[in-house]
């Protein structure tokens, strides 16, 4: 029986040639990497939305400026701490902004920035993946699946 070898994205071939990177998966030399890079587009937008309750965050944001209250309104379960948080980092990755308004007491509404709103189409498509591989998993297996 002859010995067959399999050949694998980043494994060198017979003559010692790298294989051609899929075009769809990595379009420009910024996916060219052997390891995690943090200009790495795909490490960009994981690092946009990492973080318990931040997709949970970005989405209610997605349908308008909101209040920290009305924030803890739609999100009943997360903490205080855990919601300014996670405003302060969306915040400071430059994904929404916040209007002091007038007025005694101050109010303050959060909403997001173009770039913020740029997530939307990764929100969505999460959320379509995690439904497909909801599916494929064994039950048993979806308690590593699901957040907690």
């Amino acid at each position: 029986m002859a010995h067959q070898t399999e050949t694998h994205p980043g494994t060198p071939d017979e003559s010692g040639e790298l294989p051609a990177w899929e075009a769809e998966l990595v379009p420009d030399e910024h996916g060219r990497s052997r390891r995690p890079e943090a200009d790495c587009p795909v490490e960009v937008a994981l690092a946009a939305v990492a973080g318990r309750w931040t997709t949970l965050v970005l989405r209610e944001l997605m349908s308008g400026p909101h209040s920290y209250t009305g924030l803890r309104d739609r999100l009943p379960e997360i903490s205080p701490k855990v919601l300014s948080d996670r405003l302060r980092t969306l915040e400071e990755r430059g994904l929404l902004s916040r209007d002091r308004l007038p007025g005694f007491p101050v109010r303050t509404r959060y909403h997001l920035t173009p770039a913020g709103r740029s997530l939307r189409p990764l929100l969505i498509e999460l959320y379509r993946t995690g439904t497909a591989l909801r599916t494929h998993v064994p039950a048993a297996d979806q308690e590593t699946v699901r957040p907690r």
